[in-house]
């Protein structure tokens, strides 16, 4: 039995973990390799590069899988329930506990045709019905990059939505291209999101 449940669902997306026992690697690899449709966008803001062979995606598959089991960080592939792509790898979402603080940090990252569908809010509202009914955290948080306003509006929106706050600026907080950068930070904690949600 594991901590973090295997599949789960919300309104138009089903949530599968990121285990050598569910997704193909070589799935996930066409669509984070160098050269893969949309690539440069989709990574300019996160702290991951394209893949350069598909040996580094079964990697990255077989650590979440071991993280999953070890109830370290739960890592879900994320696939629209319906339409025309419907069964298609959209992203992916994590929720990454912090046991001792009794706190998580959100993560995702979707594929362009799957940009401003709304599957940011979607999902962070599943992952905090994990966070806060299921693991019994008090605080989940979540971060972007400064120039990120997409991040930042699909961010504000959901937490908006269940009466959290922006924290502000955290200096030197992420790393990508080998660079620190600052992120800006926000937070919904129990309660909150208890008063706010809507079943």
């Amino acid at each position: 039995m594991s901590l973090f449940p295997a599949e789960m669902e919300s309104e138009r997306l089903r949530y599968e973990r990121l285990h050598p026992d569910g997704i193909d690697a070589f799935e996930l690899y066409e669509h984070v390799r160098v050269g893969a449709p949309d690539i440069e966008e989709i990574t300019r803001y996160v702290t991951w590069e394209p893949y350069t062979q598909p040996k580094k995606a079964f990697d990255w598959v077989e650590q979440c899988g071991d993280q999953f089991e070890a109830g370290e960080t739960a890592t879900y592939v994320i696939r629209p329930k319906e339409g025309e792509r419907a069964g298609e790898l959209a992203g992916l979402a994590g929720l990454d506990p912090d046991w001792e603080r009794r706190l998580a940090i959100l993560g995702v990252w979707l594929r362009k045709p799957f940009w401003g569908r709304g599957y940011s809010g979607e999902r962070a509202g599943r992952l905090l019905e994990l966070a806060f009914d299921r693991l019994d955290l008090e605080v989940v948080a979540v971060t972007h990059d400064p120039e990120n306003d997409s991040s930042r509006r699909a961010i504000e929106a959901y937490v908006d939505r269940f009466g959290g706050q922006k924290e502000g600026r955290i200096r030197n907080d992420i790393i990508i291209d080998g660079e620190p950068r600052d992120s800006i930070r926000y937070s919904i904690s129990r309660a909150e999101w208890r008063r706010n949600r809507c079943d």
